[in-house]
């Protein structure tokens, strides 16, 4: 849509349901948190992962969500956004956006397939890991706070403490 010029490259919206949504305002909080993680990710990940911040993943044509941070494969994407095929992880970093991430964004991950997908609250202190997805959610989701790590069940090498993460 930017490149038929219906949208700016620095417009913040998303594709969902095939309904074009604005994003909520990025604050401070919200951006040292995703700069954290993606400094953690970074210094774990091999030459066969990328981390994308804030990019769009093209999960089918009605779904474009662009999630804080994607772990996926390392291709020549050219003009082509990530798929479904190449995401490992999906991290969505809640501060005035933890409903919308947990009732729109979280279901859309698990029906689309989405191995695992983490959900910071920055209010609530918790880091979530959701995996094994299916039609009706995730069905496993674990929590963690302050003083606690979390290990990602497909990158098993990034561990994260949850108070470095939370700031």
């Amino acid at each position: 849509m930017a490149e038929a010029g219906i949208l700016h490259e620095d417009d913040r919206v998303e594709l969902i349901g095939g309904e074009i949504l604005e994003m909520s305002p990025i604050g401070g909080r919200h951006a040292a948190c995703v700069r954290e993680i993606n400094h953690l990710l970074s210094r774990q990940l091999g030459d066969e992962l990328r981390v994308d911040v804030q990019s769009p993943v093209g999960l089918d044509e009605q779904e474009e969500p662009q999630p804080d941070l994607a772990v996926i494969r390392a291709r020549n994407y050219g003009r082509s956004l990530p798929t479904l095929e190449d995401v490992l992880l999906l991290i969505e970093v809640a501060d005035t956006s933890l409903a919308y991430d947990r009732d729109v964004k979280l279901p859309l991950y698990a029906r689309s397939g989405i191995a695992e997908v983490w959900l910071v609250d920055l209010n609530g202190g918790t880091i979530e890991r959701h995996t094994q997805p299916s039609e009706h959610g995730y069905h496993l989701v674990r929590r963690a706070g302050r003083g606690e790590t979390l290990e990602s069940a497909v990158l098993p090498a990034f561990i994260v403490p949850v108070h470095i993460v939370l700031g």
